[in-house]
């Protein structure tokens, strides 16, 4: 009786670890329409914007690697229309600098397995593996 409700619950558990790992991530938030963001940018401040990233040294030696020249950059920039700038503020501004949280994951699967053995180690179980011969 005991090892069949054991087997359901880790059925149960796998099948919602599964589920929580196969869901997307949402993020909500408004929407502004495009007649406000029409509006709404002054094509020196998003240059400013820009050209900041451009200036960490990251990026430049990324682009670099690409084999552009900060000349190449600049003439680029200078060919981009209001929009498109404004366009490429918006998404700087959106970009997330250290990563989307990888090591939280990690962190959140080590505490699980901690748990998981203090459970065991608590309750007196023992895993045995045991080889089919």
């Amino acid at each position: 009786m005991k090892s069949s409700w054991a087997k359901i619950v880790a059925c149960y558990l796998v099948m919602a670890m599964f589920a929580l790992g196969i869901t997307p991530r949402v993020y909500a938030g408004f929407s502004p329409s495009e007649a406000v963001s029409i509006l709404n940018f002054d094509r020196s401040s998003d240059l400013d914007k820009v050209r900041k990233v451009l200036e960490m040294k990251m990026v430049r030696e990324r682009l670099k690697n690409f084999g552009f020249t900060p000349n190449e950059i600049e003439k680029k920039l200078s060919q981009l229309d209001d929009q498109q700038i404004h366009q490429l503020a918006l998404n700087l501004d959106e970009l997330k600098v250290g990563g989307d949280g990888w090591a939280w994951v990690l962190v959140i699967l080590i505490l699980i397995a901690i748990g998981v053995v203090v459970y065991f180690y608590v309750t007196g179980h023992r895993v045995v593996i045991e080889k089919e011969k």
